[in-house]
Formats: structure tokens, C-alpha cells, sequence
């Protein structure tokens, strides 16, 4: 008997799932199920443009669908369109694997101010997310509070050069956002010595092959570490250059206070050395992510145990664990968690699995991804990888085969 499992989010965490799943047992029938009319998640949109690398690894999410039978069902919105009590009654597992998508607030005075921006509604714009706000303006002197991957990621772009963004999939709208920016100076805080800074050593190098900034590092310290040396290392090589664009690191800096009437003017920090206040244009937070509560995480996993939540109800990813950790690491987790899942897994043939999906007017499929996919594709601008459609009715219009413009 076949068992039937849905996978909420078809993300890098949600797909290494259903390969862990499929792998260990491939007579299952497995589902993967979100609100997008696209699937990859984090991959499309929060990678950022110019690691192109990094989201080669939807080629073999693609193997899910086109090789191992998982199916693809897109357009759903948990909640809205079909509650996740229905799903749990039609399949025999139930998996959220949807991630975390909200910015996590600084929660000081101020944070509410205009020029204050999450870094993933900045990079969701960025990245042309169909639901994204528009681009803001940050000044000539935007500061970003946080020091992990996404932080860094974020200084990156914003420092590099157009003609730095060549073979990225950055669309033109971004493109011409950046180049129009006339930032002159980005000042990255964080909260802990460098030595326990949060981004890898990798990112740091990366840094060191921008064509046109000027880098200072202000008290990074020391450590008997060798994994931090390694970084403070990385961070010392940076120092230098006499491009235009200044890039500054501080460390040990705790915000208290966003500074500014009718916008934010400056960032107040508590040091060791007592308060320091750093003006700027804008602030860019980059501090961790929470769900847009769309579903009911915290209640959820009180009582969570190894990605288990109830009978049949489990989770994985960004969305069990919060938002740390790198796309390969997910892999680990799901194959930890197909293990358990299938060793708990009592099939129920009564069960109506995806025909519970069957009357939703608006849903589409892996097909209709490929459509996108080959529209995206077919004919990118110089310089680009992928042209996005860049709205969920563009993008529904593909997959149906309907004339888009």
C-alpha cells in the first residue's frame, strides 16, 4: 500500500525532503505544495543574484519531478485556500517545510521609522518576488545592522559595480536601481567581536575581489581561535583600496535607539566603551527572520521533538529550526527526518491525498513551471542568466499557456 505525503513549500528544505523520501522508498507518493506559482523558494529568491553557483542546485531538485514521480501542485495558499487540518485528514503525513519569511524586528525605539528596511523585503525586491515591495531610497549612506551571510550579502550587492553583476540573474528594474543608488559609503555593525561574527570566511573573501571600494576594519580584535583567526584574517586582507565606494566593519556595537523625526538620521549603540551614534540614510536590518504568520509556527512546535509535532505532523527547515544554517544543511535534516517519518508512516487507502487539491480553480503544476522556466530562459538581456516574470499573473498566464505580455 502507498503511502501519501504533502510537503508544505517547495523550497530547498521542502525538495530535500522528498528526495530523502523517494530515495528510501519510491513507490511513495509524494506532493510538494505552495503558494507560488514557482517552486525553489530561498534558491529564486533570497540567493542572491550573483551566486549563481549556489542555485545550480535546482537542477537536481528538477530530478524530483522530471525522474523520481514527486508532484507539483502551486498557486496554494495553506490557510486561504485550503486549511491545514484538510490536508492532515487527506494525507498520511503532513510535512511544513514552508520557511521563514518576515524580518525580525530590532524591537528599540525607532525601528518603525521611515529608511528602516528588513533586509528580506529589501532582497525580495531585489530579487523581483512577485508579492515584493517597491525599491526604497537609501541615501548616499545606508547602514546595516547584523554581520551574518545576509547581511553580507546585501553590502555586496549594493557595493558592487554594474558591471559586476554580469552573468547574475538580477533583472534590469534592480539593475538600474543599484546604478542610480549614488551610495557612497556602507557601514556594516554587529552585535559580537568579529571573532564570533556570524558570517562565513568565504563571504569575507568575496568581498576582497570588489572592483571599486575602499574597505576599513575598526577593532576587529584578536582570538586564540583557529576557525576565528581565520576570519579575522580574511577580515584584515580586505583593508585598503581607494575606490569610490567606502565600505566600514564595526564590531561590539548593540543598537539601542533609531535616531530621526520623519525618517531615520542616525543608529544610537551601546559599546563597551559607553553610547556611540552613527548617522546615516537609511538602516537595513538584517538580524534573523520569523513566519509571516500565514501559519501557526510557535504553537506548533511547543512540543516539537526531532521535526515531529503531532501524529503525522511534522517540520523541517528554517520553519523547525529557524533561520540559521546553510541550503546543504538541510539535506542532513531531511534525511534524518525521512527516516523517522517513514518508520511512523501507516498508509490509509480511504485517504483522498492530492484529490483534496481537485476543485481549487487557480492551481498549477510542474509543468506549467517549465513554461515559466523556458519563457525566463529563452531569450535573458546581455549579461543575464534569467529574465523573471516578475508578477503572479504573468507567470499563471505562462503556465496555462495564455497570452502574457
Amino acid at each position: 500500500m502507498t503511502g501519501q505525503i504533502a510537503i508544505i513549500g517547495a523550497g530547498p528544505s521542502g525538495c530535500f525532503l522528498a528526495q530523502a523520501l523517494l530515495k528510501a522508498q519510491p513507490d511513495l507518493r509524494v506532493d510538494l505544495i505552495d503558494r507560488l506559482p514557482v517552486p525553489y523558494g530561498l534558491v529564486r529568491y533570497g540567493v542572491a543574484a550573483d551566486h549563481q553557483g549556489t542555485k545550480g542546485v535546482t537542477r537536481q531538485f528538477a530530478r524530483l519531478f522530471e525522474r523520481q514521480g514527486a508532484r507539483f501542485f502551486v498557486n496554494v495558499s495553506i490557510g486561504s485556500d485550503i486549511g491545514l487540518e484538510d490536508l492532515r485528514g487527506a494525507y498520511d503525513a503532513v510535512v511544513l517545510a514552508a520557511g521563514l519569511s518576515a524580518d525580525r524586528r530590532l524591537e528599540i525605539p525607532g525601528d518603525d521609522l521611515p529608511g528602516v528596511h528588513g533586509a528580506g523585503k529589501l532582497t525580495r525586491a531585489l530579487y523581483e518576488h512577485p508579492e515584493a515591495e517597491a525599491l526604497p531610497e537609501l541615501g548616499a549612506r545606508p547602514l546595516i545592522v547584523g554581520n551574518g551571510n545576509v547581511a553580507i550579502d546585501l553590502l555586496r550587492l549594493l557595493a558592487k559595480s554594474p558591471e559586476e553583476l554580469e552573468g547574475s540573474d538580477l533583472g534590469q528594474g534592480p539593475t538600474d536601481w543599484l546604478a542610480a543608488s549614488g551610495i557612497e559609503e556602507i557601514t556594516i555593525t554587529g552585535r559580537s567581536p568579529a571573532a564570533a561574527a556570524k558570517f562565513d570566511t568565504v563571504m569575507i573573501k568575496e568581498l576582497g575581489k570588489l572592483a571599486d571600494v575602499s574597505i576599513r576594519v575598526i577593532d576587529a580584535g584578536e582570538s586564540d581561535d583557529p576557525d576565528a583567526q581565520k576570519k579575522l584574517a580574511a577580515l584584515d586582507a580586505l583593508e585598503g583600496g581607494a575606490g569610490a565606494r567606502r565600505i566600514t566593519f564595526r564590531f561590539g556595537l548593540t543598537p539601542v535607539a533609531v535616531e530621526g523625526s520623519d525618517r531615520a538620521t542616525a543608529v544610537r549603540f551601546a559599546t563597551a566603551q559607553g553610547e556611540e551614534t552613527l548617522a546615516c540614510t537609511s538602516v537595513l536590518t538584517a538580524i534573523g527572520f520569523d513566519t509571516p504568520g500565514d501559519l501557526p509556527r510557535d504553537a506548533l512546535l511547543r512540543e516539537e521533538r526531532d521535526g515531529g509535532l503531532a501524529e503525522g505532523l511534522y517540520a523541517t527547515g528554517w520553519f523547525r529550526r529557524g533561520p540559521r544554517g546553510t541550503i546543504p544543511d538541510n539535506r542532513a535534516d531531511a534525511r534524518a527526518l525521512a527516516e523517522r517519518i517513514l518508520g511512523a508512516l501507516s498508509p490509509d487507502p480511504g485517504k483522498a491525498g492530492a484529490g483534496i487539491l481537485a476543485g481549487l480553480d487557480e492551481i498549477t503544476d510542474y509543468d506549467g513551471w517549465c513554461r515559466i522556466d523556458s519563457a525566463e530562459t529563452a531569450n535573458p538581456p546581455p549579461g543575464r542568466c534569467r529574465a523573471k516574470i516578475t508578477t503572479r499573473e504573468g507567470m499563471l498566464g505562462l503556465a496555462r499557456q495564455e497570452d502574457t505580455q
